[in-house]
């Protein structure tokens, strides 16, 4: 008995094989294929560089790009241009607005400054569009953003409700949050 199971049992494991190999190649394939879709992409930032540069102007930067990208894509520093009064290596944010100042130049008071020498804030009620844009963080775009709000929603009440402006959110907040009021 023994002897007849040992001369059965390789042809029972060969037509197993083989009848395992005609059923997948019978099947075809099953399920339907994997489809990649590209990456989504983000829009580029956009990005108003003005003052001591070849054309001033707003211009389209990929994400991740600094002062100095934006400079070069507005043609470059003019030769009196004093590229010591920027921070060329700072990341750029989508409406921001670079200013490249000329030697002959007295420079641009910043609100910061203004907070120490007269101890006011920028009420964000009153603001015009250039006094909101020396805020760190606020281009034209923004500035624009921020009194359009303003108008179709009344004076702010609190200095929080700017989160309600497309374009600022928590961080954004955080770095002018010290240098606004709302009168």
């Amino acid at each position: 008995m023994l002897q007849r199971c040992v001369r059965f049992l390789p042809g029972f494991l060969a037509g197993l094989l083989l009848s395992g190999i005609l059923f997948l190649l019978i099947a075809g394939p099953r399920g339907s294929p994997l489809e990649l879709e590209p990456r989504p992409t983000q829009s580029p930032l956009s990005i108003h560089v003005a003052g001591c540069v070849l054309e001033p102007g707003v211009y389209h930067l990929p994400h991740g790009s600094i002062v100095e990208d934006a400079i070069t894509e507005a043609g470059g520093a003019l030769d009196d241009a004093e590229l010591d009064r920027v921070n060329l290596a700072q990341q750029l944010e989508d409406g921001q607005r670079i200013y490249l100042p000329c030697a002959e130049e007295t420079p641009l008071p910043e609100v910061s400054a203004l907070e120490e020498t007269t101890g006011n804030r920028l009420n964000i009620n009153t603001a015009t569009s250039a006094e909101l844009e020396l805020l760190p963080g606020i281009g034209p775009a923004l500035a624009e953003s921020i009194i359009t709000y303003r108008e179709e929603h009344g004076p702010f009440t609190s200095i929080d409700q700017l989160e309600d402006v497309s374009g600022i959110g928590p961080s954004k907040l955080a770095m002018i949050e010290d240098l606004i009021a709302v009168e």
